[in-house]
């Protein structure tokens, strides 16, 4: 039996995805880098295609390559493979590659295969991250030659924040950039922008395709600004639950954890949770906790390595070997990804996207 899974509920994938399409009127690329934002990379990609996406969108070439070896046959985009990298093995296994550079273009063209390279240009509108900038001027006909170019695409800095002018600039630059590329002859290409934020809230900025990420595993891509994910149309997708791996009761003034950090204000029972940050719990998370019996249990102390400490309150009934649940979608009252982001000064991607590999997933049509 386990002491912690992460149920993963492949139909509401399915539902966000669906709302995703409806929303944005577009083709959608399911992004699933990052074994699927800890979701679970093959069974998230399955399920993302079947229920419509019409693209896989990836970080890095083994990910593309796991994804084929698992008989997944969608188009991938691997975005984040630098030079230098085995390019014949992506398109010897028909993966689209981004290319923000020369050096990159010319690596990929130089690839001896019985297939042609399928190239996507990546630029830089404004986020100063990855994409062609000063290079941008540079290229000519001979960069590409022996490549097809099938797609350009950028990447929103502030879409999560839709008032800031710099989403208008960066939209406008990135039709700029798309004009020059046709002006080459290049008019037969996916033109693509927005990420989850701008699919919510941007409609003059899903060109060809849009690439949701976040938003296909049910959580806001930002509270604060755009809204809950019940507010907009979302639901999450996992919930992370443990065992209390031993419950006890303990007097007042007794200090709890590495440090004595805490100290327990009156007889209380507490809980340990056989869960720690070896399985991406937060070290640093306070006002987050567990939930039991329709009751939350604040985590006292500090976090260590396998196992945390929740006040369970003197009148609990929970005893050792019961399941809590860490976190979920809210509903019955319990802590979210997005409880558990504010309480470690960080996000919601980051809690479930570092939930760790010795926490199975457990796929289920529904687990709540």
């Amino acid at each position: 039996m386990n002491r912690a899974e992460a149920r993963v509920d492949l139909n509401q994938i399915s539902a966000n995805i669906t709302a995703l399409i409806n929303l944005s009127g577009t083709p959608v690329m399911a992004v699933v880098k990052a074994d699927a934002y800890g979701h679970g990379l093959v069974p998230v990609a399955r399920a993302a295609v079947e229920a419509g996406a019409t693209a896989l969108g990836v970080a890095l070439l083994e990910e593309a390559i796991t994804l084929r070896e698992a008989g997944i046959t969608a188009p991938i985009l691997a975005w984040l493979v630098p030079p230098g990298s085995d390019f014949k093995l992506a398109v010897d296994n028909d993966i689209d590659l981004a290319a923000s550079s020369i050096v990159a273009l010319e690596q990929i063209g130089a690839v001896k295969s019985s297939k042609r390279p399928r190239v996507h240009l990546e630029v830089d509108t404004g986020m100063t991250r990855g994409g062609f900038l000063n290079e941008w001027g540079k290229l000519d006909a001979h960069h590409v030659s022996n490549i097809d170019i099938v797609g350009i695409f950028s990447h929103f800095a502030r879409a999560d924040e839709p008032e800031q002018e710099q989403n208008n600039s960066q939209r406008a630059r990135f039709k700029e950039m798309v004009t020059t590329l046709e002006s080459f002859g290049y008019t037969n290409i996916v033109r693509h922008l927005s990420n989850s934020a701008a699919i919510l809230r941007d409609e003059d900025s899903r060109f060809d395709m849009v690439r949701a990420g976040i938003s296909i595993y049910g959580l806001s891509p930002d509270v604060n600004n755009l809204g809950s994910s019940e507010s907009l149309g979302l639901k999450p997708v996992m919930q992370l639950r443990a065992k209390l791996h031993l419950v006890k009761t303990v007097p007042a003034n007794s200090p709890v954890g590495y440090g004595a950090t805490a100290i327990t204000k009156v007889q209380t029972k507490l809980g340990v949770v056989a869960m720690g940050y070896a399985d991406g719990i937060p070290r640093i998370a306070k006002d987050a906790g567990v939930f039991f019996n329709g009751m939350k249990a604040p985590i006292i102390g500090r976090v260590s390595m396998d196992q945390f400490v929740v006040d369970l309150g003197a009148d609990s009934t929970a005893v050792s070997g019961d399941w809590v649940i860490v976190f979920g979608d809210g509903s019955h009252g319990e802590y979210t990804a997005d409880d558990w982001g504010r309480a470690s000064l960080s996000i919601n991607y980051e809690i479930v996207t570092r939930i760790g590999p010795r926490v199975p997933r457990i796929y289920a049509p529904h687990v709540y």
